[in-house]
Order: C-alpha cells, then sequence, then structure tokens
C-alpha cells in the first residue's frame, strides 16, 4: 500500500460527518477508512433515544468495509464537527484492530498512531485460538 493521503481521508470523514444523525448530544462524527486495496469506506455516528445503543461512527466504517468486500484497514481518520480528529473510543479501538491490526494507522492531533499504541496488549483473534487448541 502506498503513502496515506491524510487529507483527502479526513476531507472524506468530514463529508459523512455532515449526514451524521446526532440529535441529543449534538456531536456528529465522521470516520473514513482507507482499505487495503485502496477504497475508502465511511461511517457517521447514528444516535438513538435508548443512549446506550448509539452507533459510533467507526462501526458504520466497519460495517461498510464488509458490506463492499471485506479487507484490511490500513489507516482511519475519524473527525468531530470543527474536522478536528478525534480518536476511536474503547469499543471502536478494539472494532478496529481485529480489522485492521496491530500497524493500522489512526489519525490523530499529534500526527498519526498505530493501533499497536492506541490498544497495547490488546485482545485478539490469537487468543481465542490459544484457548481451542488447549481444548
Amino acid at each position: 500500500m502506498s503513502k496515506v493521503d491524510w487529507p483527502a481521508l479526513r476531507k472524506a470523514a468530514v463529508e459523512v460527518m455532515h449526514r451524521a444523525y446526532a440529535p441529543y448530544s449534538k456531536f456528529p462524527v465522521g470516520a473514513a477508512g482507507l482499505v487495503d486495496d485502496g477504497r475508502v469506506v465511511v461511517g457517521c455516528n447514528v444516535e438513538n433515544a435508548a443512549y446506550g445503543v448509539v452507533l459510533c461512527a467507526e462501526c458504520g466504517m466497519v460495517s461498510q468495509l464488509h458490506a463492499t468486500g471485506g479487507g484490511r484497514f490500513v489507516a482511519m481518520a475519524c473527525v468531530d464537527a470543527d474536522g478536528h480528529p478525534l480518536l476511536p473510543c474503547g469499543r471502536c479501538r478494539q472494532l478496529l484492530w481485529e480489522n485492521g491490526g496491530p500497524k493500522m494507522l489512526v489519525d490523530s492531533k499529534d500526527g498519526p498512531l498505530t493501533m499497536a499504541e492506541l490498544l497495547p496488549r490488546a485482545f485478539g483473534v490469537e487468543d481465542l485460538e490459544a484457548i481451542a487448541h488447549e481444548h
């Protein structure tokens, strides 16, 4: 995979952020991910009156990844209403780990970070396989 075009990824995240459904928090979020085949997939947050069942922008992005053919994430940008980088919440970090792995890059205010930096000692498929081999 070639160099990540961070401005283009942020632009895609900003565009989808404008489609977020955030009537309760008034905090729209957009996410755009670069896939290992060169595609860019996006997602926006979708709130619900039952606050605990909100869908984060990253969840929509992961869903679009699989709905459009799968693959692995190479990089992603997540932005707030002002287009500033946001770091994923804990649940979304786990989703991104599963779909991008430790070397996946995540945009931040201080520059790209790897998933290994954002989620050190992550739980992954290797942990499940280790238990399966013991039984």
